[in-house]
C-alpha cells in the first residue's frame, strides 16, 4: 500500500510501489493470503510507520488512549494526529512527516512563540505553531508551502502560510483523519 513516506516522490513514477508492487526477494511474487493476527499486525505497522513511531512509544500512545473516555481507536488516532510532527506536515511547512521531525529536532518550530525540539509534542487547541525566522527563506519550506496552497487542510487546523504559522483550533475527529486506517484492527490485537 502507498503510504507517501517520501513526499512528493511518492506522487511520480520513482515511487517503489510504481515500480515494483511485490515484496522483495525470490518469492516475493507469490500470492498469500493473510487472515486473523496477520491482517491486524500489517494494520499496526502500517500506522507506525505513517506516523513514524517506533513500537515503544506506540504502546504507551495506546494504553493512555485505553485509559481515556471514548472509543480507544478513535482516541489512538487523535494522539497520533496532535503529535507536533504530524502538525507541522499537516500545515504544509513540510513535504513529509520526516521532514517535519527533522525540522522540529533542529529547533525550527515554535509553539506559542517558544522553541519546541521535540517531535512527540502532544498540541493542544488553542496554541499556535510557526516556523522560526531563520527557517522561512529556506527552499524546501518555500516549496512545500507553495505545493500546499491549492489543498485545504483538515477542519481542526488552521493554516495561515503567509505567516508562516497555523493554529491548533480543536481537536481532530475521526471524520478529518483520512488515512485508510482501520483502528478497530489495531484495538483488537492490543485486548488479545
Amino acid at each position: 500500500m502507498k503510504l507517501f513516506l517520501k513526499g512528493e516522490r511518492c506522487f511520480g513514477p520513482k515511487c517503489a510501489i510504481e515500480k515494483r508492487s511485490y515484496a522483495p526477494g525470490q518469492h516475493g511474487r507469490r500470492k498469500s493470503k493473510i487472515q486473523g493476527y496477520g491482517v491486524q499486525l500489517r494494520e499496526k505497522q502500517k500506522v507506525k510507520r505513517l506516523y513514524g513511531v517506533v513500537e515503544r512509544q506506540f504502546r504507551r500512545y495506546f494504553a493512555e488512549a485505553n485509559r481515556k473516555k471514548g472509543v480507544t481507536g478513535e482516541q489512538l488516532l487523535q494522539m497520533l494526529e496532535r503529535r507536533l510532527d504530524s502538525v507541522v506536515f499537516r500545515l504544509g511547512f513540510t513535504g513529509s512527516r520526516a521532514q517535519a521531525r527533522q525540522l522540529i529536532s533542529h529547533g525550527h518550530i515554535r509553539v506559542d512563540g517558544r522553541r519546541v525540539n521535540i517531535p512527540s509534542f502532544l498540541t493542544r487547541p488553542g496554541q499556535i505553531v510557526s516556523l522560526s525566522e531563520g527557517m522561512r527563506q529556506n527552499a524546501l519550506v518555500l516549496a512545500a508551502l507553495d505545493a500546499s496552497r491549492g489543498r485545504t487542510g483538515p477542519g481542526w487546523l488552521q493554516s495561515q502560510p503567509d505567516l508562516f504559522q497555523g493554529s491548533v483550533v480543536s481537536l481532530p475527529r475521526r471524520e478529518e483523519i483520512t488515512q485508510p486506517i482501520q483502528e478497530q484492527l489495531i484495538v483488537e490485537l492490543y485486548s488479545k
